[in-house]
């Protein structure tokens, strides 16, 4: 079984801008390359995990996400490092309804799981937001980080809230 470093894209990976979907909006977060790096050379899969209402809403539509998806990973290509899959979920509750794959679900980590064939409890997540880390807990994982830049969650279920990428990898 493979261990995944599970990422949320909007706060984690790129700089969180209300519903991007434009590659000329697309700006990495410090660190988040040192990070995927680190853990990858520790043999971890890198996966994202991220809800895109935006869609649902229509804010913009399933091919600017995957656009945008794909320069993503070419940028990450760029520096070595392997995105093995993106996870979305294009749901919102109050629009199309419950679903399992919107986050704090742990829908999109689980069919990671049967895909990837990946060993839960040693993984990892990473996210801005408390669903993000409750996704991972209901999935089974045991560490998760909340990252917060803003030091303004101070509670949290995660493992450790970070205000820097780096606290995660190199504690």
């Amino acid at each position: 079984m493979k261990k995944a470093l599970f990422l949320d894209r909007d706060g984690v990976i790129n700089v969180e801008k209300a519903y991007l979907y434009k590659v000329e909006d697309f700006v990495f977060i410090k660190g988040i390359i040192d990070l995927c790096l680190h853990y990858q050379s520790l043999e971890f899969i890198i996966i994202v995990v991220t809800n895109q209402s935006g869609i649902a809403r229509g804010y913009y539509s399933e091919e600017d996400f995957v656009t945008l998806s794909s320069f993503m990973i070419k940028e990450f290509i760029s520096y070595k490092i392997n995105i093995s899959h993106v996870y979305h979920c294009p749901h919102h509750e109050s629009i199309s309804g419950k679903c399992e794959c919107r986050k704090p679900s742990p829908g999109m980590l689980l069919q990671a799981k049967k895909d990837y064939d990946i060993d839960l409890v040693n993984s990892i997540m990473i996210g801005d937001k408390e669903r993000d880390i409750e996704a991972g807990l209901n999935a089974g994982l045991v560490e998760t980080y909340l990252f917060d830049e803003s030091k303004l969650i101070n509670e949290s279920k995660a493992t450790k809230v970070v205000d820097t990428l780096d606290q995660i990898w190199k504690i």
